[in-house]
């Protein structure tokens, strides 16, 4: 499961890291939650595009655009066979840049959250779906992030995680040949590329979105 990230970083950075010619002016966001528009990368004739796509996959098909609010994430294991993935996963391949995530840990006392960032300070890549939907206001671009199981580091939190890409499978990502099988790419990053900290339970009001939502708690370790 991903439900919830932050993107903080520099415009300038974001262009720089993911080779992209430009980057539309965004605000920095550190509650990003599903139904709003999230910067996403794509390949337009050959070239790195920045595109804004609304998260929460609407397929081709679909009679209602509202059926997008239930496909947020794909599952790696079955992306390739689901009727609402499959056609996005051959020919509509993307990445979502992060400047972390958050995933809630059951406790006796309620569920805690958790900020995963990147340890090296870089920006996560997910691997990422989307698609175009024509409804009776128009087209709507939407997309879906891919998870998988959870590495070592993240396993004691949350049995899912993002399919986290390095830079090396980004092009081949994106080429998105149809003869192609990416599947050997949707795995779960190394563990050690993770830095984790519970955070406080102001993250879990999706209208909260402000720096401290990613501050470590008083006294509460690492991972």
């Amino acid at each position: 499961m991903c439900g919830r990230f932050a993107l903080h970083a520099n415009p300038e950075v974001i262009a720089l890291q993911f080779g992209l010619a430009s980057v539309p002016r965004l605000a920095p966001r550190y509650n990003i939650a599903p139904g709003t528009e999230i910067l996403a990368v794509r390949t337009v004739d050959g070239v790195r595009a920045a595109a804004l796509l609304r998260w929460g996959l609407v397929p081709s098909w679909a009679k209602d655009a509202a059926l997008g609010a239930r496909m947020i994430n794909a599952r790696a294991e079955t992306v390739a066979e689901k009727p609402a993935f499959r056609a996005a996963f051959r020919r509509r391949r993307c990445l979502v840049p992060a400047s972390g995530f958050y995933e809630w840990q059951a406790r006796p006392g309620g569920k805690q959250p958790w900020y995963i960032r990147p340890r090296a300070g870089a920006l996560f890549a997910f691997a990422a779906l989307w698609e175009r939907w024509s409804g009776p206001d128009g087209a709507l671009e939407t997309c879906a992030i891919l998870v998988t199981e959870a590495n070592a580091a993240l396993a004691p939190i949350h049995d899912r995680m993002p399919v986290i890409l390095p830079p090396s499978a980004w092009s081949r990502w994106l080429e998105c040949d149809p003869a192609a099988d990416v599947r050997d790419l949707l795995r779960p990053c190394d563990p050690d590329q993770l830095v984790l900290h519970p955070v406080g339970r102001a993250v879990n009001d999706a209208r909260r979105d402000e720096p401290a939502l990613i501050e470590p708690l008083a006294g509460a370790r690492h991972a």
